[in-house]
């Protein structure tokens, strides 16, 4: 072979393993761009999937706030309207005693069942205390007597002032008379 056969294949050598070397740079570079985007799209898919998670947890708490603003709103209408129930109560613990009253008794008492219902329909619920434990969450001693019995010591003896409930919150605490 002549030198200038050499020195072509040299050259030709040269030169294929040169774009060799390109093309696997260039194979590298697309791997890394693919691999950059690759991480890219998860951290996208990262951000929008927190970004919704985020968006559902806004669109529950409104709604449970919007619940408790409606339930506020009601109990201070019904906390307004509780002495008118305590009237009535009282009324008709007068009217039974008097027997000429009869027909204002029947009177007073449908009224009375008439609102104590529609204020149960709106969530109001009585506390039942006489002869429970005393507790202060849920009552407000007014006064400690000496009790015949021991089993009520500690108790709630007598009720002077009913307690209410508005779903599970309470409304009004319960003014009782406590056995000691």
């Amino acid at each position: 072979m002549s030198t200038k056969n050499k020195n072509e294949d040299i050259n030709e050598e040269e030169m294929n393993s040169q774009v060799k070397e390109a093309q696997e740079t260039q194979v590298v570079e697309d791997v890394s761009k693919e691999e950059k985007l690759a991480e890219e799209l998860a951290k996208e898919k990262d951000k929008f999937l927190r970004l919704f998670a985020e968006f559902e947890n806004y669109k529950k708490r409104t709604a449970r706030e919007r619940l408790d603003l409606i339930e506020t709103a009601g109990s201070s209408v019904m906390l307004s309207i509780l002495p008118v129930l305590d009237d009535f109560e009282r009324a008709l613990s007068h009217i039974e005693d008097d027997k000429e009253a009869e027909e204002l008794r029947k009177g007073v008492e449908l009224i009375y069942q008439k609102l104590l219902t529609t204020l149960e329909q709106k969530g109001l619920k009585e506390m039942d205390s006489k002869g429970k434990d005393f507790d202060s969450d849920f009552h407000q001693a007014l006064t400690e007597i000496e009790t015949p019995d021991k089993k009520m010591k500690g108790k709630v003896f007598d009720v002077v002032e009913k307690g209410y409930f508005i779903g599970d919150k309470i409304l009004r605490h319960a003014k009782v008379v406590v056995g000691k």
